[in-house]
């Protein structure tokens, strides 16, 4: 008699319980996974977005803020080694002529200081020659408590006193065997030398003696200037930079012998600096308008058919910010006020066009024409950018970007907080997806696992039926 043998599928119950639970949350998953990446491109994309307007920003305070303007002016010296300077946008234009007399010095002195007992040290005040002073506490300056206060530790309580805002240098040498504390005034003019110290506070009477013997190293001194020649009208003052023209600030840096030459200084138009300061905005904003048109490009949507049996994909998906209405926005708006005019001139009066893709490029020789011929109206038409002063066409645009960077109420931060709240949603329902896929694969591998130790029970039951069957009919 013919025997038949049962047979069953193989499978391992793990691999099948995975796969059927992964099967059953793929649904929620795909759409889960999808809003994850669109929200974490979101969140990128604003801080790139927030960065770029940041550094425009920036670039236009610093071309023009409160003082100064994209129009630029120069002042150059004769003799550079005597004087250099800077010209802002209200210098005049002119010629003029000084003579220099003395520079200006920091003083510097010194004490012969040798160690004294650091117990009851107490207190002393530094007078400077304007009539200040500031209070050096020697209480705790003993700092390897060895009881005995160094030169070095009083020097480092005289920097580290608490009203001297910097205003003297304390340090150490050794001349001959002997220790001075050297006192140095940071800033330079005869008022901020230092005068003496009062030493009535101290309580050890051989460092009173010391500090009330001052040595001067190096006298300080005014910087004295004369309108014209030697002759002149003197400027006496603290400081090596002077300020006796309006717009202008320069800065001495060598006296003059005696019968020498005045040096002359001259204050005209600066058209590189104009044309450079007109380029720094362009390729602020050409950078500007790049990003944004990168975080708003289209992806490329050409179907290809993959060789993995996976689904079709676009070869490359839409930019974050692409169709978004803000942003594009932004970018309309910016583009607009480029193309406003002030008193019958725009920015493509001056030479600055644009490009199909909105980008700008700048004609320096038209620049130079029209600034020449219309003085005063490059800066009427750019204006200034900064709290309470924005105007013209970086006015406009400082205060367009301030509404997306502003850290209270801009539109990125408030964006960013809505994408965050996004992100958290999503990774909580992430968390019950998790949830129930553990679930499902704990029923199938329950119900798989009992089926296969089913299977393999009805095996053994026809394995031992169809041996019996094969001995009855042998014998």
């Amino acid at each position: 008699m013919a025997t038949s043998v049962i047979s069953s599928p193989t499978y391992d119950p793990k691999t099948t319980a995975e796969g059927l639970a992964n099967a059953y949350v793929a649904g929620t998953k795909a759409i889960l996974d999808s809003r994850d990446a669109k929200a974490t491109a979101t969140a990128k994309a604003l801080t790139t977005l927030g960065s770029a307007l940041s550094a425009f920003q920036s670039t236009m305070a610093s071309l023009a803020s409160g003082t100064k303007s994209v129009t630029a002016n120069s002042a150059t010296f004769s003799n550079t080694a005597v004087a250099s300077a800077t010209a802002n946008s209200k210098a005049v234009a002119g010629t003029y002529s000084f003579y220099v007399e003395q520079l200006a010095t920091a003083g510097q002195v010194s004490y012969n200081v040798n160690d004294s007992v650091a117990t009851n040290a107490g207190a002393m005040n530094v007078v400077l020659a304007d009539g200040s002073t500031f209070q050096v506490d020697l209480a705790n300056a003993d700092n390897n408590m060895d009881g005995v206060l160094s030169a070095k530790e009083v020097a480092a309580a005289i920097n580290s006193a608490a009203t001297n805002n910097s205003r003297v240098t304390a340090s150490t040498m050794t001349v001959n065997g002997q220790t001075r504390l050297v006192l140095t005034s940071s800033q330079t003019g005869a008022d901020n030398a230092v005068a003496s110290i009062d030493v009535s506070g101290l309580g050890d009477a051989n460092l009173q003696n010391a500090l009330s013997a001052q040595t001067v190293v190096r006298a300080a001194s005014n910087a004295i200037i004369h309108i014209g020649d030697a002759a002149g009208e003197a400027v006496e003052q603290a400081s090596n930079t002077f300020k006796v023209v309006d717009g202008v600030e320069f800065t001495v840096t060598q006296a003059q012998a005696a019968g020498a030459s005045p040096v002359t200084m001259t204050v005209a138009a600066d058209k590189s600096g104009t044309a450079a300061n007109v380029q720094a905005f362009i390729t602020a904003y050409n950078t500007l308008l790049s990003t944004i048109n990168t975080l708003t490009a289209a992806g490329d949507h050409t179907v290809v058919e993959p060789t993995d049996g996976s689904a079709p994909a676009p070869t490359a998906a839409d930019a974050a910010f692409h169709n978004d209405a803000g942003v594009m926005t932004l970018r309309d708006r910016l583009n607009g006020i480029l193309r406003s005019a002030t008193g019958g001139l725009s920015l493509i009066s001056f030479g600055i066009s644009a490009a199909k893709d909105g980008s700008l490029t700048l004609d320096s020789d038209r620049l130079d024409k029209v600034a020449a011929a219309n003085p005063g109206a490059l800066d009427s038409l750019f204006g200034r950018a900064g709290v309470g002063v924005d105007s013209g066409v970086l006015g406009a645009m400082n205060k367009l970007t301030s509404a997306w960077t502003n850290s209270a109420n801009g539109y990125i931060g408030s964006r960013r907080t809505a994408v965050e709240k996004a992100q958290a949603d999503i990774s909580d329902r992430q968390t019950v997806l998790t949830n129930q896929f553990n679930n499902a694969y704990k029923r199938y591998l329950v119900q798989f696992t009992t089926l296969q130790q089913l299977q393999a029970s009805m095996t053994t039951t026809s394995n031992m039926f169809t041996a019996l069957f094969s001995s009855d009919s042998n014998s």
